[in-house]
């Protein structure tokens, strides 16, 4: 099989073929772009979504009653509104926000909604954004990776002091980072990442989606916040090393500011690697334009078993995010298994 591939083109995707069993892992803006994309071709589609956010919103919930950060989630669930009036009416709901200088101020309207549920649930998560779901007519199932909040703590290495020679991160001071908002603005290189407490439960239902999928699709999204922490809970870990499904990580665009600062495209996979050696990849996701040094990132995807899949893959816009339509056109021709020529 080729190291690489290329594909091209966005023709067919918003018609919604008999589906594969999709389960996509993550959180926040990266995990919405996956959702987006892969609502374009399956209609049976489950997002495992991380619940350690501890700022904002989901922050003073979780602070004020306990519950599983509802962030995360409710972003997901916006990702999953269909494209007609009432997906875009609620899409917007959930995702508004409150001004004012209120108690109310700050807090997103999905999050409230997601929280309220859950109480009349009798505090079943699961079975509250269910409830959430059928609202929207989502377009598949939003599942906890965790049935507890979560923290994430890093070991983060103080930035290589090239003048200085100080380069080999053994000769760097490190220190620990607790929570996700401040690693998400460490200033350093981060090192490693666990979870508080160390070995959660999962999610029972997130757990039987892996088993039973086709495809899994990691990233892309926050590296060591969103992406890595479903390696870290060790019953959904080891779903994802077991399940007969094909497995597919898509790259993030760009490095994100203090999380990933000075990432290459390829460090992304050496950082999985590294934190699971017996996950097995299948194919990754790379925008043509990012991947500036190809033999590399193909090298590293080969060290997990995967080959590199290339195309277009940004918005039209400054901001580095995933256009829908492109990234559902690359689901959609590497989960039927025909990539274009290859590069």
């Amino acid at each position: 099989m080729s190291p690489s591939k290329w594909f091209t083109g966005t023709s067919g995707v918003n018609e919604v073929p008999a589906a594969p069993a999709v389960v996509a892992l993550g959180g926040g803006h990266g995990l919405a772009a996956s959702l987006s994309a892969l609502r374009r071709v399956t209609t049976s589609l489950t997002a495992v979504v991380t619940v350690a956010d501890d700022g904002g919103s989901s922050g003073r919930l979780r602070r004020d009653l306990g519950v599983l950060p509802p962030g995360d989630l409710r972003m997901a669930l916006a990702a999953l509104c269909e494209d007609d009036e009432w997906g875009r009416t609620w899409s917007r709901v959930v995702q508004h926000r409150f001004t004012g200088p209120g108690d109310l101020s700050g807090h997103a309207v999905g999050n409230l909604l997601i929280v309220a549920l859950w109480e009349l649930a009798a505090d079943d998560p699961v079975n509250g954004l269910d409830w959430v779901g059928r609202l929207l007519k989502a377009s598949g199932r939003v599942l906890p990776m965790s049935t507890v909040p979560l923290d994430i703590r890093a070991t983060v290495a103080a930035l290589p002091e090239y003048e200085t020679g100080t380069d080999p991160v053994e000769d760097r001071a490190t220190k620990e980072v607790h929570g996700q908002a401040a690693i998400a603005t460490a200033e350093g290189q981060i090192l490693a990442v666990s979870l508080i407490p160390d070995e959660p439960p999962a999610c029972a239902e997130a757990v039987a989606a892996v088993d039973a999928a086709d495809w899994v699709v990691l990233g892309p999204g926050s590296w060591f916040t969103s992406v890595l922490p479903h390696l870290l809970v060790p019953d959904l870990a080891d779903a994802l090393r077991r399940t007969r499904a094909q497995r597919a990580v898509v790259i993030n665009l760009e490095p994100q500011p203090g999380e990933t600062t000075g990432f290459r495209p390829e460090s992304h996979l050496e950082v999985l690697r590294k934190q699971d050696p017996d996950l097995r990849v299948d194919v990754v996701v790379a925008d043509a334009a990012n991947a500036t040094d190809r033999q590399s990132l193909d090298r590293a995807a080969a060290a997990l078993g995967a080959v590199v899949v290339y195309g277009d893959l940004r918005a039209g816009s400054d901001l580095p995010r995933h256009d829908p339509d492109a990234l559902a056109a690359a689901f959609q021709q590497i989960m039927a298994g025909s990539s274009s020529t290859e590069n």
